[in-house]
């Protein structure tokens, strides 16, 4: 596998999860821990992120990132350099879904640079930004 090349998940294996795939909502799924529902990106969605990612990686604009998922959003943190503050966050936020849209691009300063309900256009917004070093 080349640098270049695109990160694939494996499908899990049927049998390993006490809870089928059909019985996930697409939008939250249970945390191990307290039991309580979790806001997650789901495959579609980090296979587009990761592909957007993997672009910029090569491209050597950023370098890592981070997930955070919790009861109201779930958070891919993209960072230039690991010490740093993240130049992007990819929030999914169910809760305006029907509003704005559950997807938005949040720059560091805080301030939205794309908010939708299409992910591959929000994350055009990301791709288009060219950020000083």
């Amino acid at each position: 596998m080349s640098e270049s090349d695109p990160i694939r998940f494996r499908p899990r294996e049927p049998g390993n999860s006490p809870r089928t795939q059909a019985q996930l909502s697409p939008v939250s799924t249970l945390s191990p821990r307290f039991g309580s529902p979790v806001v997650a990106f789901n495959r579609a969605e980090l296979d587009a992120i990761l592909a957007v990612y993997a672009r910029k990686v090569a491209a050597g604009e950023w370098r890592d990132y981070a997930l955070q998922m919790g009861r109201e959003k779930a958070v891919f943190a993209i960072f230039q350099r690991a010490s740093e503050y993240p130049l992007f966050r990819v929030e999914k936020c169910p809760r305006l879904a029907r509003r704005q849209g559950a997807y938005s691009v949040v720059l560091r300063s805080g301030a939205i640079l794309k908010r939708g309900h299409d992910l591959a256009r929000v994350l055009a917004a990301c791709e288009s930004v060219k950020l000083s070093h």
